[in-house]
């Protein structure tokens, strides 16, 4: 199969690309520059531009670029720059998708469990409303601007992602130093549900998203058992074997990360029902396997 990938080089996009080429898939990277092989492809999603010569052929495409919420503080300039990587990305692709005189048979966009907004302790699945805030105004708009590629009949799935597990990157890449040094603990008052995926599981789901024909719309991407902050962080400190001592107090989190404290302190309880019900298996689907599949130097820790 040959499949188009934007955000390539980022934590996902990464080990995406090096799944599907283990099993001899064809993956053609969109770059934000000119390409440097016949593997690559150009776009600009500020100019929303694709250059759909790099999607022909394809069966497949997969978007998981935007900008990392976590990277900057959110100045009324990154919060446009938050929005704008994902929504015009987003439209940029499934227009380029939708012109297609032969367009993939499948579209597989990102999206965000940020959608959700905090919704306390309530289990959530993909049946429940959005919230309110920043990021779930983004990630509405976000997964409207993927309708162009549905309406041109592409079965087009919305990946809502949790946080995923891993030491390489992303929200949990930055919490494995500061608990190996002992200095991690608990945010806020910790009650908040962190929903969470390994990244191997992730990776699996994507794959299975690409090969079950009868799953569109929104999935969420989440492990079936999510936890709260103050059970990651004793589950964090097991594994590690370090004290976890000290708690990030919810006035000193909003100080130093500004209006993003909201979305560390906020609580999503959300449930992967669709991903369940179409026969997904998760191989890490607790909190505890997750981490240690992360510190595995194969990703193959047992359960």
């Amino acid at each position: 199969m040959r499949i188009a990938i934007t955000g390539s080089t980022g934590l996902i996009g990464t080990a995406l690309v090096r799944s599907l080429e283990a099993d001899g898939h064809r993956v053609t990277r969109f770059v934000r520059r000119a390409p440097r092989s016949e593997g690559e492809a150009e776009w600009d999603p500020r100019r929303q531009w694709v250059d759909a010569r790099g999607l022909a052929g394809c069966e497949a495409v997969v978007h998981l670029a935007g900008a990392g919420v976590g990277d900057h503080r959110w100045t009324e300039a990154y919060k446009k720059e938050i929005r704008d990587s994902r929504v015009l990305g987003t439209a940029a692709v499934a227009e380029a998708v939708a012109s297609l005189d032969t367009p993939p048979r499948v579209l597989v966009s990102a999206s965000a469990i940020g959608v959700y907004g905090d919704a306390g302790d309530r289990a959530l699945d993909e049946d429940s409303p959005p919230g309110r805030g920043f990021l779930a105004g983004v990630c509405q708009e976000w997964e409207e601007a993927a309708a162009p590629a549905a309406e041109a009949g592409v079965r087009t799935v919305l990946t809502r992602t949790g946080l995923v597990v891993s030491r390489d990157g992303g929200a949990w890449g930055r919490l494995f130093p500061l608990f190996r040094l002992g200095l991690g603990g608990r945010l806020g008052d910790g009650r908040q549900y962190w929903s969470f995926i390994a990244l191997q599981d992730h990776i699996a789901a994507l794959r299975h998203l690409l090969d079950t024909p009868g799953l569109s719309g929104p999935v969420n991407l989440t492990a079936p058992h999510p936890v709260t902050n103050r059970e990651v962080t004793r589950t964090m400190g097991r594994v590690l074997r370090r004290p976890v001592l000290l708690p990030a107090p919810a006035p000193a989190l909003r100080l130093a990360l500004g209006e993003f404290a909201s979305e560390v302190l906020a609580s999503q309880r959300v449930l992967p029902r669709r991903l369940l019900d179409s026969g997904f298996r998760f191989a890490f689907p607790d909190a505890e396997s997750a981490v240690r599949a992360a510190l595995a130097p194969d990703g193959r820790a047992s359960t």
